[in-house]
């Protein structure tokens, strides 16, 4: 019967240690995904500064993360945790994609491969969002490398084709990308032509009024 008591009294002991360091980590998680949103809307403001204050204070909650959980890899691993800092990898990218700045690894980042891809992937949504607002005023070449950056990034994913146990679903991102890239191109390809066609009309306008001139 001693065995018994001391078997419930170390159950207990494990099971509350899990249990603390889980509500730490879903209070963790929580905020890592509201700063790291606040950072996607600051950059599409084009409020650089506001973007990586959230981005140093979701980094900060990342590697915490990774302190919190070290000795429960599973609770660090598992989906909410892992999509938390998918968020954050997410808008760490779409920060330097914009900016067009070099790309951090997932070392860079201190992240796992999965999830950087994953976060990656998502980027694209972003990236069609930016370029739409940049086709408000008229075709540009930012939206152009932009459209690239997007046509680089699915590229490489469709290489990955690896059970969804080691990517955690990043092929079905995959299939999502593809359409949201033939969207854009058809967005682009539709404002350079009206781009194209002012330009034209204002072309000749000039030598209509240079003659009656």
């Amino acid at each position: 019967m001693h065995m018994f008591k001391q078997l419930t009294n170390l159950a207990h002991q494990d099971f509350e240690e899990r249990h603390q360091a889980r509500e730490n980590a879903l209070k963790q998680t929580r905020q890592l995904t509201r700063l790291s949103a606040d950072a996607i809307r600051a950059i599409h403001r084009d409020e650089r500064a506001a973007a990586e204050e959230n981005m140093s204070a979701a980094r900060a909650i990342v590697q915490e993360l990774g302190t919190l959980l070290e000795d429960h890899p599973d609770l660090y691993h598992s989906g909410y945790t892992q999509d938390a800092i998918k968020e954050f990898v997410e808008a760490r990218l779409t920060i330097s994609f914009i900016a067009d700045e070099p790309l951090p690894l997932p070392e860079d980042l201190g992240v796992i491969y999965s999830t950087y891809l994953r976060g990656m992937a998502e980027t694209i949504g972003e990236l069609r969002r930016r370029c739409l607002d940049i086709l408000r005023h008229g075709y540009s070449d930012d939206a152009e490398r932009l459209l690239n950056v997007m046509d680089e990034i699915f590229a490489m994913l469709v290489t990955l084709d690896y059970p969804d146990a080691i990517t955690n679903g990043l092929r079905h991102q995959t299939d999502m990308v593809r359409g949201i890239i033939e969207r854009t191109r058809a967005d682009l390809t539709i404002s350079l032509r009206d781009d194209r066609l002012q330009q034209a009309l204002r072309d000749f306008e000039t030598r209509i009024n240079s003659h009656d001139a």
